[in-house]
């Protein structure tokens, strides 16, 4: 693949009339120049933009929701929520009585008139607004001499339904969320994902399934448990209703971060979405959507955060729910809680017999191979290992993401792989598929054309081994993890100088200060040199200097450690043996091996172990099992070093130029 120099992000199939609507609509935001940071734009563009659509879709119905709720106030009646969204036939109304555009007809008090239009709003508009702070904006927007004309050409986009359809009103929001994310280089990578990697992952979520999104009636629910400001639900439902514009597409989704809730409600509600499937928390600690199960689930979670906050409630489920509930199979380190995401996903795919689910959400490299055997992480990949649930992983290039140039991996997750697919995984290794920005974007510095996101999807559908591709075997991921032990080889010596240390150790510092006199005394008396009969010989003088010296009972622990300091290792010495006969190990020189689970542990050790420590046994021939996916050793190219002479000879060429240049510089 080559690695061309663009200028620009591919920007799919949109059209000329949305690509406009998004101009002008881009253009008004030039008027906060000066009094407002560029990064700040979306703040007030945004919440305007939804107030004027919604003002449009809101005509019909307007005059009647006006009279309605004149007459419930007039009843007494408090709750007017479904009473007029029942006439409105939307999730959303405004009772005001003036339009969005009416607003400009009293210049004086048009701060007043919009906080008392937005007063009017339904719950979940007021949502939008009260999310986004906007209330603050207002008075900033005020002082600056700007609320006028910002509202002013505001009114000046027709965004009624009847002209821009709710399929293009999206469009043209999801544009605007793109350009104001990448216009704050500082922020856009905490809250969107670029818009090429979304269609990379929506193309492998969807890959194979043609023949089912076509089919009459077909309908699909969709979740993302981080979806931030919308982005990635919407390119799922837009590239579905390419496979068939009559799929009844649901949208879920669940988001932290106040102000992307608000961007992404307020893409549902101008999309005609149901915008209360759109919930405001954390998905670790609130789930938003119990009970709820997915076609698909698609999400970017944060990486390597801390999920401390959130960890009692997280802990509790695990220890009391256990598998029924999201995190049974494990809880990774407190330092980085991505696989926590990747459970609560796989916990809301639709059974197999309801016609399963599949999941596409990004990592970093660490879910791959962080933790041990045995340890959460390794318990989780376990989990999706062993039950066949990982059919893919996709390894994109760095520098594509603006927060972060580190390498990042597509994980898809499925409950119902095709019959040629179960009990493998697929590995697609695309790290060198990228063209280069002319202009970064934070840390994003690369990008996915439209030709690299067709050849990994063509990819992940061959399903053929090559150069970009391992399939790989899900037994060949886990090991166990087993201990190697060693015989302990030593000599008891009695040494005066091994007692100097004594204060400092614990069964020594427990003693009363007339016995720790009975030891220094005790040992004083003893004569150094080799103890013949070893440990046990060795105890028995100890124990017997200190009854001597008029110690009755001498504690164990304190014997045991006595001896211990007269210990020294001798790999010449014939290994010890413990009261019953058995060989001592040795602690210092204990190993572990990890064992590939399609090896036998005792042909292991025959072939890799006693060759080179040929006294060396193993207590626990099962161990531990362990899984981690070694991707970048799967894929690693062994390049030969250059010949020496080669190297030799460029040396001497180089150092013949050197002389020459001084030469010519001294003359």
């Amino acid at each position: 693949m080559s690695n061309e120099e663009t200028s620009r992000l591919p920007e799919g199939a949109m059209s000329t009339e949305v690509r406009n609507h998004a101009n002008l609509i881009w253009s008004i935001a030039e008027l906060l120049r000066g009094d407002y940071k560029q990064a700040d734009y979306g703040k007030v563009i945004l919440p305007l933009v939804v107030m004027r659509r919604l003002d449009q879709m809101m005509e019909p119905t307007r005059d009647a929701v006006i009279e309605r709720a004149a007459q419930l106030e007039a009843a007494g009646v408090e709750n007017l929520e479904l009473a007029l969204r029942s006439v409105a036939n939307l999730d959303v109304f405004n009772r005001h009585r003036l339009r969005f555009h009416q607003l400009l007809d009293d210049p004086g008090n048009i701060a007043d008139l919009l906080r008392s239009y937005i007063d009017g709003y339904s719950a979940l508009a007021r949502q939008v607004v009260d999310k986004f702070e906007f209330d603050g904006q207002i008075d900033r927007l005020k002082g600056a001499n700007l609320l006028y004309k910002v509202i002013g050409r505001v009114c000046e986009v027709d965004l009624h339904p009847d002209r821009v359809s709710n399929a293009d009103m999206g469009a043209i929001f999801e544009e605007l969320i793109r350009r104001f994310a990448e216009a704050s280089n500082e922020t856009a990578g905490e809250h969107y994902t670029p818009r090429e990697v979304v269609r990379l992952m929506v193309n492998l979520l969807l890959d194979g399934d043609d023949d089912v999104l076509r089919q009459p009636g077909v309908r699909r629910r969709v979740f993302d448990c981080a979806c931030g400001t919308g982005g990635m639900l919407s390119e799922l439902e837009e590239q579905i209703h390419r496979y068939n514009p009559t799929a009844d597409v649901l949208l879920y989704g669940q988001e932290l971060n106040p102000e992307s809730y608000a961007i992404c409600l307020a893409d549902m509600l101008i999309k005609g979405q149901d915008a209360t499937h759109i919930v405001h928390g954390n998905s670790l600690s609130e789930d938003g959507h119990r009970g709820e199960r997915f076609h698909y689930a698609i999400a970017n979670p944060p990486f390597g955060v801390d999920w401390s906050k959130v960890e009692e409630a997280v802990r509790e489920e695990h220890e009391v729910k256990g598998f029924d509930g999201r995190f049974g199979p494990g809880l990774p380190r407190k330092s980085d809680g991505q696989l926590l995401f990747l459970l609560h996903l796989v916990s809301k795919m639709r059974a197999p017999e309801d016609g399963g689910g599949r999941i596409a959400i990004v990592h970093n490299g660490s879910p791959l191979f962080t933790g041990a055997a045995g340890s959460g992480e390794s318990e989780i990949r376990r989990y999706l290992l062993e039950n066949d649930l990982l059919e893919a992983i996709v390894a994109l290039p760095e520098q594509l993401f603006y927060n972060t140039g580190i390498a990042s991996y597509v994980w898809l997750i499925s409950n119902r792989k095709a019959p040629e697919r179960e009990g493998i995984v697929q590995l697609i290794d695309a790290r060198s598929m990228w063209a280069k920005m002319r202009k970064s974007l934070g840390e994003k510095r690369r990008f996915l054309t439209d030709e690299h996101i067709a050849e990994i999807t063509r990819l992940h559908g061959a399903l053929e081994e090559g150069e970009h591709v391992k399939l790989v075997s899900v037994e060949q991921f886990g090991y166990r993890t087993i201990a190697v032990e060693r015989p302990l080889r030593a000599r008891w010596v009695l040494d005066s100088a091994a007692w100097s240390p004594l204060p400092e150790d614990k069964a020594f510092a427990k003693l009363p200060d007339e016995h720790r006199e009975v030891v220094a005394r005790a040992m004083t008396g003893l004569v150094d040199g080799q103890v013949a009969g070893g440990e046990d010989a060795l105890k028995k003088l100890v124990k017997e200097a200190l009854i001597d010296e008029g110690m009755a009972k001498p504690p164990a622990p304190l014997v045991k450690a006595l001896v211990a300091r007269c210990m020294v290792r001798d790999p010449e010495a014939d290994p010890v043996l413990d009261g019953k006969g058995r060989v001592v190990a040795d602690p210092d020189l204990r190993d572990s091996e990890n064992v590939p689970l399609t090896d036998d542990v005792h042909d292991y050790l025959e072939r890799e172990v006693l060759p080179h420590s040929d006294d060396a046994w193993t207590p626990d021939p099962d161990g531990k099992v362990g899984y981690e996916i070694p991707f970048t050793r799967l894929f690693y190219r062994y390049t030969p070093p250059r010949p020496s002479e080669e190297i030799k000879a460029e040396l001497r060429e180089r150092e013949a130029r050197i002389r020459q240049l001084l030469e010519e510089v001294l003359v």
